[in-house]
């Protein structure tokens, strides 16, 4: 049962349960069904971490041989030969397929779509091109912000500006959440042939510059919430103070290149993300 559990990466199913939810909320701001809306709610949220944790297997799956190659992903369950591929693959296929059907049919056919796109766009794009180009990253980020338009869609059963803000806040931390990630295990992934950024330039000073560049564009973009009425004085104050320290953590890497220096912007990007959340739904306008 472990090892079931581990193919479905259950941290990362967190996060991106807690941004399916944020986008719910704020989809409820347009549309208020009553108490039928938390059963609604419950709905998307086990559709949303049926497809998440089945893209996760099916991910293991494909990159089993990568996985044993890298000290970071050696221990899991097809690298260690404790789960067979066919089980990974059969594991992987049910809940994915189960979390399609359950956001189709309990939710609306938009939200199904949405998690259907995450998963192909997932596996199909991103994942192949992480063996052939450093932009996979750019892909990635993609179905990596779709939870707030799949939770927006599921209580709203359409997307308005006010999702895409969430997707646009999003789509921009994944880069110096991901960068940091890849400069603290580029080693690992130089073995597995993973071209991320700091495999194909060593020297991290793009990387460095990209941490910065990202960073500094999540401040003006995660000032969306308040230029469409979604969020008030105490999130602009708020995400204007979280911004600037990540900001401050990415220009230490610049000055400091080191695993030390990525991990406090790891670290501060998984910080970061629940707090700017929190913020936007304690701010957000009564329904």
């Amino acid at each position: 049962m472990q090892d079931y559990i581990a193919l479905t990466k259950p941290r990362i199913t967190w996060l991106i349960l807690m941004s399916t939810a944020v986008g719910y909320f704020f989809g409820m701001n347009h549309v208020w069904r009553g108490a039928a809306d938390w059963i609604l709610l419950i709905d998307t949220m086990l559709g949303t971490a049926l497809i998440a944790s089945g893209t996760a297997a099916l991910n293991q799956w494909y990159e089993r041989a990568g996985d044993a190659l890298m000290r970071r992903t050696a221990g899991r369950p097809l690298p260690t030969g404790k789960m067979t591929a066919p089980r990974a693959l059969w594991f992987g296929i049910t809940l994915a397929a189960l979390g399609f059907l359950e956001l189709a049919i309990r939710v609306n056919p938009l939200t199904g779509a949405l998690g259907a796109f995450t998963l192909v766009s997932y596996l199909f794009v991103y994942t192949p091109l992480k063996r052939k180009s450093h932009l996979s990253t750019v892909f990635g980020a993609l179905p990596g912000a779709m939870p707030p338009l799949m939770g927006f869609a599921a209580s709203y059963n359409g997307l308005t500006r006010e999702a895409w803000a969430l997707f646009a806040i999003l789509f921009v931390w994944q880069f110096p959440h991901f960068l940091a990630i890849a400069w603290m295990y580029r080693e690992d992934y130089a073995r597995a042939g993973i071209r991320m950024l700091p495999v194909v330039e060593p020297d991290g000073m793009s990387t460095a510059r990209q941490i910065i560049l990202y960073a500094s564009t999540l401040i003006p973009v995660s000032l969306f919430p308040v230029l469409f009425g979604m969020s008030g004085r105490i999130y602009l104050f708020g995400a204007l103070a979280l911004g600037g320290w990540f900001l401050y953590t990415g220009v230490r890497v610049a000055f400091d290149l080191t695993n030390g220096r990525a991990r406090t912007v790891l670290l501060a990007s998984v910080i970061y993300l629940p707090a700017i959340y929190g913020l936007m739904i304690l701010d957000r306008p009564s329904l």
